[in-house]
């Protein structure tokens, strides 16, 4: 008899334990992002006053990332070539990732993108997007995000989370680029994302740079052929 009540309070006990070690909770938590960037607009743009420009938001590297200041993107991308004179026929937003060690934040990259595209006369429907290393690992997160946002994407050497190519648009045309020879992020990376993406149905141009290693961005972004690629291209829905 009293081997069964020391049963019962010990599963009484137990049970109520049990109870209290789940305990469902609410909290909202709030973000906030402070961006540093440049914004190019195209030499015609205040002439052009009846006209939406497309636009291309850029993401560097984590070599550029956390600096004092803006200049840091200039060593570059696209921001270098327009420090040496180069004229683009679209809007292009450079941010700069303020975290020297951390991962881009998509969801705030979104907002400044969506914030800018507001101010601007943007084409919503000719949205494109590059990234070089850390920034092309971005890149691939953003379209599978938001797979509806963009006209088409351009990675170079970038990180490439495989299981997201189930979940990037079909129609969205992507150019990928990556040198060979590439230690920091192997070649490999992008050679299986884009085996995946392909056998999925998406068209992918892939170009392979030989006697190249990580900096495969200099090459890339002085492609002419890239720029006119990116113009041809409109969001399908």
């Amino acid at each position: 008899m009293i081997l069964g009540l020391y049963a019962c309070l010990f599963s009484v006990v137990n049970g109520c334990s049990a109870q209290t070690n789940l305990v469902a909770a609410e909290l909202e938590t709030v973000h906030s992002e402070t961006f540093l960037y440049y914004l190019y607009y195209p030499e015609d743009y205040d002439a052009k006053t009846n006209h939406n420009f497309p636009i291309l938001l850029f993401l560097h590297g984590g070599g550029e990332a956390g600096a004092a200041d803006l200049e840091a993107l200039k060593s570059g991308g696209p921001p270098k070539l327009i420090a040496e004179g180069k004229q683009f026929p679209f809007l292009i937003l450079a941010p700069q990732n303020p975290h020297k060690k951390k991962w881009w934040n998509t969801s705030a990259l979104m907002e400044l993108l969506d914030t800018i595209v507001a101010e601007n006369r943007v084409d919503k429907n000719r949205i494109y997007i590059t990234g070089l290393s850390r920034g092309g690992g971005a890149v691939w997160e953003l379209a599978a995000q938001y797979p509806n946002k963009f006209a088409a994407m351009a990675v170079v050497c970038g990180m490439t989370p495989k299981p997201y190519a189930s979940w990037i648009n079909r129609k969205l045309p992507i150019w990928v680029f990556h040198g060979e020879n590439d230690k920091s992020i192997p070649i490999s990376e992008s050679e299986e994302m884009v085996k995946l993406l392909r056998n999925l149905g998406n068209e992918v141009k892939f170009t392979k740079y030989p006697n190249t290693g990580h900096n495969a961005w200099d090459k890339a972004y002085t492609t002419e052929e890239l720029y006119d690629w990116f113009m041809a291209q409109k969001r399908q829905n």
